[in-house]
C-alpha cells in the first residue's frame, strides 16, 4: 500500500539480480569510482618503480599487486552493493565486533614494520590494518544504535555509541594512529549531528576531542613532532612534505610529462600517502583537478539520493559512509599542500595499498547499496502528508 500511495518505481517480478541491480544502482558514482581505480594505476606506473628497484623487485611490481588489490576491491564493492540494506546492516554489525576485536588484540599479536605504531598483522605475503576496516563498519553499526535509539522503547543507542566511540579512539591513540582516530571521531559526529543532535552536546563534544588533542601534545613525541612541523615557519627541505610541495610547485599547471617527475625518486611514499604529488607534478593541476571532481560527483550524488531517503537507519549510514571517503580524500590532498600536520592516509581508490583498497572497496559497496533506487515515497512526501 505504502508503495502504491506514493506512486514510487516499480518492481519487476521476476527480475534478475544484475539487471535489477543496473537498474537501480548510481552508474555515476561507479564511473567515478572506475575513473579513480584508473588514475591510481596510471600514477603507480610513474610512482612505483623506484621503490621496486629499492626493493629489489620487478619495475612493475607494486602496480601488478596494486591491479590484483584493486580487483578484489571492486569485486568486494559490487558484491555488497548487491546486498539489501538489512543485510548490510547485519554484516556491518558482525564485522565491527571483528575489526574491534582485531583492533584490541593489536598490542599483543600486532608488528609495527619498522615505523613506530603499531598499526599492522603480519600475514607472511601480506599485511592487514584493522583500522581501515573498523572505518565503514564503525559507521554502520553506528547508525544501527542511533537510529534504533529513536524508536519507542529502543537502546540508548546514542549513549553506547559515543562510549564505543571513546574506547576506539583509545585503542587508536595506543598505536599511535591519532589521523583514524580523528576519522572515527568525524563519522560519529556527522551521524549524530544528522540524527537531530542537539548543538550544545557537539560543541561539548567537540571541547572534550580538543582537550584530548591538547593531552597528546604533551604525551606524545610523535604527536607533538608532527604538529611543531606543522606549526612551523619553515619547513625541513629534506622531509616528505618538503618534496611534495616543491613537486605540486614544479608541476604548474600541465605537468612535466608522464614519466619525467623527480620527486618519486626521493619520495618513500609517493605510492601511497603522497601520490597527489607525483599527479601534481607529471600531469599538473589539470589532473588534480579532475581527481577532486571525481570525489565531489560522488559526495554530492549520494548526498542528494539520501536525501530523498526515508529509512533513518539508510540516510544516517549512508551519510557517515560519503562523510568519510570525501574527508579522507581531503586530509590526504590537503597534507600534501600543507593545509594540514602530516598524517598517513592514503588517497581512496587512487593510493597503492591492500587493507585500505579493499576496505574502501567494501565502504563504498555499502554506500552504493544504500543509495539503489528502492519502492518508496520521496521523505518529502511524507513531510507534506504530516501538514494535510
Amino acid at each position: 500500500m505504502t508503495e502504491i500511495a506514493h506512486g514510487t518505481i516499480v518492481v519487476q517480478s521476476g527480475e534478475a539480480v544484475l539487471p535489477r541491480w543496473w537498474r537501480t544502482v548510481d552508474r555515476v558514482t561507479i564511473g567515478c569510482i572506475l575513473a579513480l581505480f584508473a588514475i591510481g594505476i596510471l600514477l603507480g606506473f610513474a610512482a612505483s618503480p623506484p621503490l621496486a628497484e629499492r626493493n629489489n623487485h620487478d619495475p612493475f611490481h607494486y602496480v601488478i599487486r596494486q591491479f590484483a588489490f584493486g580487483g578484489m576491491a571492486l569485486t568486494v564493492m559490487v558484491l555488497v552493493s548487491m546486498m539489501s540494506p538489512t543485510s548490510v546492516r547485519r554484516l556491518g554489525v558482525l564485522g565491527f565486533f571483528a575489526a574491534l576485536a582485531a583492533l584490541m588484540l593489536l598490542p599483543i599479536f600486532g608488528t609495527d614494520y619498522g615505523q613506530g605504531a603499531v598499526r599492522w598483522y603480519s600475514l607472511g605475503f601480506a599485511s592487514v590494518q584493522p583500522s581501515e576496516f573498523l572505518k565503514p563498519v564503525f559507521v554502520v553499526f553506528t547508525a544501527w544504535m542511533i537510529a534504533a535509539s529513536t524508536e519507542i522503547g529502543g537502546p540508548p543507542g546514542k549513549t553506547v555509541s559515543l562510549a564505543v566511540t571513546m574506547t576506539i579512539v583509545v585503542f587508536l591513540a595506543m598505536q599511535p594512529d591519532f589521523g583514524q582516530a580523528a576519522l572515527i571521531v568525524f563519522a560519529w559526529s556527522v551521524i549524530y549531528f544528522v540524527a537531530g543532535a542537539p548543538m550544545t552536546i557537539l560543541i561539548g563534544f567537540m571541547g572534550l576531542v580538543g582537550f584530548g588533542g591538547y593531552l597528546a601534545y604533551h604525551n606524545s613525541e610523535h604527536f607533538a613532532r608532527r604538529i611543531d612541523g606543522f606549526l612551523s615557519a619553515e619547513v625541513d627541505p629534506n622531509t616528505q612534505l618538503a618534496y611534495a610541495t616543491d613537486a605540486i610547485r614544479e608541476g604548474g599547471l600541465f605537468g612535466a610529462g608522464l614519466g619525467e617527475g623527480s620527486v618519486k625518486w626521493t619520495l618513500p611514499d609517493a605510492h601511497t600517502d603522497f601520490i597527489i604529488a607525483v599527479a601534481a607534478e607529471e600531469y599538473g593541476l589539470i589532473l588534480v583537478l579532475l581527481i577532486i571532481a571525481l570525489y565531489a560527483t560522488i559526495a554530492l550524488r549520494s548526498f542528494f539520493r539520501l536525501m530523498r531517503e526515508r529509512d533513518p537507519f539508510i540516510r544516517l549510514a549512508g551519510t557517515g559512509l560519503v562523510s568519510l571517503l570525501a574527508l579522507q580524500a581531503f586530509i590526504n590532498m590537503g597534507v600534501a599542500v600543507r593545509l594540514l600536520p602530516a598524517k598517513g592516509m592514503t588517497l581512496p581508490f587512487v593510493s597503492y595499498g591492500g587493507s585500505s583498497l579493499i576496505a574502501t572497496g567494501i565502504a563504498v559497496g555499502m554506500l552504493l547499496c544504500f543509495t539503489r533506487t528502492r519502492p518508496q515515497g520521496e521523505i518529502g512526501d511524507i513531510l507534506l502528508s504530516r501538514h494535510r
